[in-house]
């Protein structure tokens, strides 16, 4: 900590955030850590920076590790500036770096209105060489999907990925369904049926074919595909639950972001009706507890919950109750063909927002080891390492002759949480293996995996020397 509270901290994003998930006004903040309300105003402005005393009343008030506000440079944030600064329209632009973390400190809104119209840009521009001169955009119906589904992510991200009200209803459901005899499952079926007159049906794959849940309003059913396993219908039956008891809480979150857009207010409302179901089935306290004395087995917390392997990951990047935080996990999924249909993150890994991941990341691995579970030391172009973890999952049950969707589970931390994990025991023998966040934004020379060459830094190529890339880098 010396030598990084020796330079100037400048960290309003990470303050509004943090003020943001507790629920607190600036007068109440300011006076939580006895500073005036002008001085938090000035600091979440970035205006004046973070003081080593402050950083230090932040972290005995609200037990969180100073580290995250003393290392304030928004990795996440700076790698998904960077990717869009990138694009080929705007890469003979040549944007420092320097300047990019100047804007994350001093302007991140502007930065975010960046994202999201270049996001609207790419998916225009994909749609619109997909189906060049086919539809206008206004027959297309309005903006891409794509955007919407970042605008979510942008949403989850500006949160932590973490929402008390929700939470603590969960909670206080749980513990109502606790008193029921029987399994979760039987508990929530109980609860539908009793609460809201609605039955839970299974219902055979020749009737549903590729639904796997649907809900009846004029017949009150709950259809639920039976190749959905056991910990996937629970979590059917809790997202129904939450969207009906909590469904206050989920329309004032809405209320209180930034997502107008139609498309994303959906999406935004079903994600965090899954949120719901997640907290429902592995409530924050009794979870956290049991993350912590099984040192983070997520196949041991699985079993211990009636949850899958990847609920359990998705879980895992909620827990940033500020009294009671656990690991800052990221997780990822992907296909066999590299395509990424799942990211999260409770701490700030470099996520690529367009394109797949680096083939050197073990998360492809796992698909010629199924159901084994691989760990992995990575290191990024600027130096800092992650522990990673991952493993393939069965999202559902095939009947004979249908191909099984494959898709792989990536989980991972920073190194230094790592030791708190149960399959990091050799940590001190493992040699990190250098990734990048993808081929075209990777700088990384003499990388034999080069898919691409980078959009950044150029190619070194010649006629006389053939390297280990073929792209010269």
């Amino acid at each position: 900590m010396d030598a990084q509270t020796r330079r100037k901290i400048m960290a309003g994003a990470q303050l509004r955030r943090l003020r943001a998930t507790l629920g607190l006004s600036q007068s109440a903040m300011a006076a939580e850590l006895g500073i005036s309300v002008s001085y938090l105003n000035l600091v979440e402005r970035n205006q004046r920076p973070l003081t080593a005393q402050l950083l230090i009343r932040l972290s005995e008030t609200y037990a969180i590790d100073a580290r995250d506000f003393a290392g304030a440079e928004d990795g996440q944030g700076a790698a998904e500036i960077e990717e869009v600064l990138a694009d080929p329209l705007l890469a003979p632009l040549q944007v420092p770096r320097a300047e990019v973390k100047a804007a994350l400190e001093q302007a991140p809104t502007l930065l975010q209105a960046l994202k999201r119209l270049h996001a609207a840009y790419a998916g225009a521009a994909e749609l619109g060489s997909a189906h060049a001169g086919e539809r206008s955009e206004a027959e297309r119906g309005g903006p891409p999907a794509i955007d919407a589904v970042e605008q979510v992510r942008a949403f989850l991200q500006h949160h932590d990925n973490h929402f008390p009200a929700l939470e603590d209803a969960a909670e206080s459901l749980s513990a109502e369904l606790g008193q029921v005899e029987g399994d979760l499952l039987h508990a929530l079926i109980l609860r539908l049926r009793a609460r809201h007159g609605i039955r839970v049906q299974v219902q055979t794959h020749a009737e549903m074919g590729v639904t796997l849940r649907h809900y009846d309003r004029h017949r009150r059913k709950l259809m639920i595909s039976e190749l959905v396993e056991p910990a996937g219908r629970a979590f059917q039956a809790a997202y129904q639950i939450g969207l009906l008891e909590a469904g206050d809480i989920l329309d004032a979150l809405l209320a209180a972001s930034d997502l107008r857009d139609p498309q994303a207010r959906r999406l935004g409302r079903i994600t965090l009706a899954n949120y719901f179901a997640a907290a429902l089935m592995m409530p924050y306290g009794r979870f956290l507890a049991a993350a912590q004395s099984l040192g983070y087995d997520a196949e041991m917390l699985g079993a211990r919950f009636g949850a899958s392997f990847e609920q359990v990951a998705h879980r895992l990047t909620t827990l940033s109750r500020p009294q009671a935080r656990g690991v800052p996990f990221f997780m990822v999924r992907v296909d066999n063909a590299g395509n990424v249909s799942k990211r999260f993150s409770s701490g700030a890994f470099p996520f690529s927002r367009f394109g797949g991941t680096c083939p050197r990341w073990n998360v492809h691995d796992v698909f010629r080891h199924p159901g084994r579970i691989l760990t992995q030391l990575i290191e990024m172009p600027d130096g800092k390492r992650w522990f990673s973890l991952a493993r393939t999952v069965r999202r559902l049950s095939a009947p004979w002759g249908e191909p099984e969707a494959a898709f792989a589970v990536g989980l991972g931390c920073e190194e230094r949480f790592a030791p708190q994990l149960v399959y990091a025991r050799g940590l001190k023998e493992m040699r990190p293996t250098g990734i990048g966040v993808n081929c075209r934004l990777c700088e990384r020379a003499n990388c034999p995996s080069r898919a691409a060459p980078p959009l950044l830094g150029g190619l070194d190529l010649s006629e006389s020397t053939r390297g280990v890339s073929p792209f010269g880098r």
